[in-house]
């Protein structure tokens, strides 16, 4: 696969990713080489990495613990304190090998150490190399909200290499499919319909579908860089998604959603609510949701939980004017933005969800 020019970074994929980054580190000659991983990308994706990295650079790895909950600036902290103990300068290089928490945390102190250093982001999740790889958002949550500090910054190269997925479990795996899904439904049909039959998708197909999804985002990134019409369909599912994934993050009594099975909700929720508003089709609302639930099972809200999400909505990086802005689709590939919605609405999309 040919690698993917995107706002002054570079894309690469599988054999190519390592002769890339061998040419890279020759051509910078960086000072230090600082490599940070979670306790799972250091068990089963780094020794491989480093048989295939070329340097002469000194090379230290930082350890942080992995999950959602430790997406924090308090990690942060303790990442930065690291590197200035083990003397990081202004022409060291920070290479991010996880999923989406390392590669969003691990570019947000890239960003901020010294007023910014070199990265290079390694996703390993299925999540990481469709989302996180386009775009250059960076960042950390604040308590349990999602992403609600960072930066827009492109690391010098990403670098896909899909045998990472072999470590993934299965409920990782379909995580990152949910983002897929997404790009599906505000991409058009000729995308969307490859998914259609879940049960068939296997990793032989994968990387043809990952690149799929990666030229998707690129162009609406570089169409929209800051977010201010084009990119905002890439939010498609995740108003009530990050409501609800945040909701179950905070709640002590709730088993802690993966991203993407919060955003898997969040779109059965705006479909529903699109079908009320927009003219979306109740039947493919409706197969949506069938083709969801079969694959990713249902969640139980419970009645009373509605409002507490409902009332986390107003954290959402879209809103603007005190309007909560929702991404709804008129049709497959036609999603339309800034899309305002009345509370019974959202109450009947998660009775419709429960159902």
């Amino acid at each position: 696969m040919d690698s993917i020019s995107t706002n002054n970074s570079m894309i690469h994929f599988n054999s190519s990713c390592y002769t890339s980054l061998n040419e890279h580190l020759k051509e910078q000659n960086f000072s230090k080489i600082f490599i940070l991983v979670d306790e799972n990308t250091h068990a089963y994706c780094l020794p491989s990495f480093l048989e295939k990295i070329e340097t002469n650079a000194e090379i230290e790895i930082i350890e942080i613990e992995s999950g959602e909950v430790n997406k924090t600036i308090e990690t942060c902290v303790g990442v930065w304190e690291t590197l200035s103990e083990l003397n990081a300068d202004r022409k060291s290089l920070l290479i991010n090998i996880g999923g989406g928490v390392i590669t969003d945390m691990g570019g947000f102190v890239a960003c901020t150490f010294k007023r910014g250093i070199a990265y290079i982001n390694v996703p390993t999740s299925l999540l990481s190399m469709v989302d996180a790889s386009v775009g250059g958002k960076t960042g950390v949550d604040l308590g349990h909200l999602k992403n609600q500090i960072g930066v827009i910054s492109n690391p010098n190269l990403v670098l896909i290499d899909s045998q990472f997925l072999d470590t993934l479990p299965k409920n990782q795996m379909r995580s990152g499919l949910a983002e897929m899904l997404k790009h599906g439904l505000i991409s058009g049909e000729t995308y969307w319909n490859k998914f259609k039959d879940l049960s068939k998708l296997s990793l032989d197909n994968l990387d043809e579908l990952i690149y799929e999804s990666v030229l998707i985002k690129k162009h609406v990134v570089e169409n929209d860089p800051f977010e201010n019409n084009l990119r905002k369909t890439l939010n498609y599912g995740h108003t009530l998604g990050h409501a609800i994934e945040s909701y179950f993050l905070s709640s002590s009594n709730k088993t802690t959603l993966l991203h993407g099975e919060a955003i898997i909700i969040g779109m059965i929720l705006a479909n529903y609510i699109s079908a009320q508003l927009t003219g979306f089709s109740k039947e493919i609302t409706q197969e949506i949701k069938d083709l969801f639930i079969s694959y990713y099972g249902k969640v139980e809200i419970l009645e009373h939980e509605y409002a507490l999400i409902i009332d986390l909505l107003k954290y959402d990086k879209k809103n603007n004017h005190g309007n909560i802005n929702f991404v709804l689709l008129k049709s497959i590939g036609n999603p339309i933005i800034d899309c305002i919605v009345d509370e019974k609405i959202i109450i009947d999309a998660f009775k419709y969800y429960s159902e």
